[in-house]
């Protein structure tokens, strides 16, 4: 599977390359800025592509004594400096926007309607390559990229088309800045969920309360307790836990753990640390909960 996303990459990589060169030419020849932070968000796109091809082949190595967890860390890495590359080029587009507004300059519609046409048709092609399916976070952020490419390229063809028809130069740095917009957009979003993993949040789809309830609603199980929820890659959840079981109980340990592990496993959790610990059967035992207002402990991993 990741063989062929490595494939489609390259692929992309190239087409990226053709449509770059030629946008960049045509920017400066027709003096279009709105073709120039095409060009722009293409290069962000090249750079994105490159890390994630690097960040796949990395991915794939087996974990060792050096990266016990392994090293998808490293796509979410890649993932988070192409968010930030993002944002860096739009605010770049904003400033010449800006000064592009108080002083709208000549534009050749007719050169940025041809080049525009060229980067649509090589931007559907790249999209079409890498397919809309992908659960791999990287391959995410390199289709957002090429989706906003694909949206930025038909604006340039709007403009170039309004120029053309009404010659209001206005069109041209207006549009460069929505071309803005929509890849700050797409940054922000690819920034949160690197972040995400970073801060070791709890996955999104998934809630150390309401898993601890199911855990306490077994038989077996009298109390939870030091629970710890996050991600270790992206798609990839982990959890620990201390499991308090009856003393009477002691020699079905296994079984009680086989069966937590099982509950996890449908919810998707399939990288579980759980401690079991006995309790003296008394009533008061019967406590269920994330121990609030105790200082977590630390974990070192």
């Amino acid at each position: 599977m990741k063989a062929t996303y490595e494939k489609r990459l390259v692929w992309t990589i190239v087409v990226t390359l053709i449509i770059l060169v030629g946008e960049v030419v045509g920017g400066i020849l027709s003096n279009s800025l709105a073709l120039l932070s095409d060009a722009g968000h293409v290069v962000t796109d090249v750079f994105a592509l490159a890390l994630s091809l690097i960040a796949m082949r990395l991915s794939r190595r087996p974990s060792d004594y050096r990266a016990t967890y392994g090293y998808q860390r490293i796509g979410i890495l890649a993932a988070l400096l192409n968010g930030c590359s993002l944002v860096v080029i739009s605010i770049f587009i904003f400033l010449e926007t800006y000064h592009r507004l108080l002083t709208p300059p000549e534009v050749d519609s007719n050169l940025m309607l041809f080049i525009a046409v060229l980067g649509l048709v090589g931007n559907l092609v790249m999209a079409w390559i890498l397919g809309h399916k992908h659960t791999d976070l990287n391959v995410k952020s390199a289709f957002l990229h090429v989706l906003g490419d694909t949206i930025s390229s038909g604006g340039v063809i709007i403009a170039s088309l309004v120029i053309m028809f009404t010659g209001w130069q206005l069109a041209d740095p207006i549009t460069s800045g929505v071309v803005g917009v929509v890849i700050i957009f797409g940054g922000g979003r690819v920034i949160k969920e690197a972040l995400w993993v970073f801060l070791e949040l709890s996955p999104l789809d998934l809630h150390a309360g309401e898993i601890s309830a199911i855990l306490c609603g077994m038989a077996e199980v009298m109390g939870v307790h030091d629970v710890h929820l996050w991600s270790i890659g992206h798609g990839i959840p982990a959890f620990s836990a201390h499991v308090l079981i009856n003393d009477r109980k002691i020699s079905e340990t296994d079984t009680v753990r086989k069966n937590i592990e099982e509950k996890l496993a449908d919810l998707g959790i399939k990288h579980t640390v759980l401690q079991m610990e006995c309790a003296e059967c008394e009533n008061d035992a019967l406590y269920c909960q994330i121990a609030a207002g105790e200082e977590p402990e630390h974990h070192h991993h």
